[in-house]
């Protein structure tokens, strides 16, 4: 049986500057992400990762291309929609956390629910809470937490509504790596005990290894991917970014 796409990028082009300065963040970018699978997406410094991803995110304008978020077409959207659609469907968990100093641990988590209009499913956020080790943590307000336990509450907060998926930049970026690892096993869990859809753009190979599969991409395009990744096997393909790179001015000249 085959696994639905729960996004799809197809064809995209994102340019920054004018005509003089010109820079194309993506060139013909297209990805399909499966619905339950943890997806990786690398690729060197510049290559447009973290554009892709927020693009696919409805947190970016693209220049021409088309993203489908189920039966969605997320190009035609107003700005408008697409903020109500990130608050009903997309989640986001970000290196930075991004948690409301004022508000407690538990609202916080509820805060997407409350700005569109909705009530958390309590069993549903005492199943995260318990699940990511900060049920006695919710009363508290950010100030109060580790950095590990603000990153929980911020994954809490990108599960709690179920969306269609879930978009994670660098989440553990800001984590020791005992912290870090307990956060990547939660996302693989998320994946596949409740069928979530995760994507994560990282640049650390032992974080890609976590997921069911990575994407490369490369000046702008999706060059490269494969199931079942490893470090090691992440690692040799890095590798090969840094010699064509370092050949591409030899040929240039």
């Amino acid at each position: 049986m085959n696994t639905p796409t729960a996004v799809e990028a197809i064809e995209l082009v994102k340019t920054y500057g004018d005509s003089d300065t010109i820079v194309k963040a993506l060139d013909h970018a297209s990805l399909s992400i499966l619905r339950g699978r943890f997806t990786a997406i690398m690729g060197p410094s510049g290559s447009g990762k973290s554009t892709l991803m927020h693009a696919m995110a409805g947190l970016d304008s693209v220049d021409s291309g088309s993203i489908r978020l189920g039966d969605m077409e997320m190009t035609r959207l107003s700005e408008r929609e697409r903020t109500v659609l990130r608050r009903t469907r997309i989640g986001f968990v970000f290196q930075s956390f991004n948690l409301v100093p004022a508000l407690t641990a538990e609202e916080n988590i509820e805060l997407p629910l409350r700005l569109a209009g909705q009530r958390a499913d309590r069993a549903w956020l005492d199943e995260l809470a318990m699940t990511l080790g900060i049920s006695d943590r919710l009363k508290h307000r950010p100030s109060e937490l580790s950095g590990g336990q603000q990153q929980r509450v911020a994954v809490a907060r990108a599960l709690v509504s179920r969306p269609n998926v879930v978009f994670a930049d660098e989440p553990t970026g800001a984590l020791d790596s005992r912290t870090s690892h307990a956060l990547l096993s939660f996302l693989r869990r998320a994946a596949h005990e409740f069928d979530q859809t995760i994507v994560m753009v990282t640049h650390d190979p032992n974080a890609a290894a976590h997921a069911d599969r990575v994407e490369f991409l490369s000046d702008g395009r999706v060059v490269d991917g494969f199931d079942e990744p490893t470090a090691g096997k992440v690692l040799d393909r890095m590798a090969l970014f840094e010699v064509a790179s370092a050949i591409e001015p030899e040929v240039a000249a």
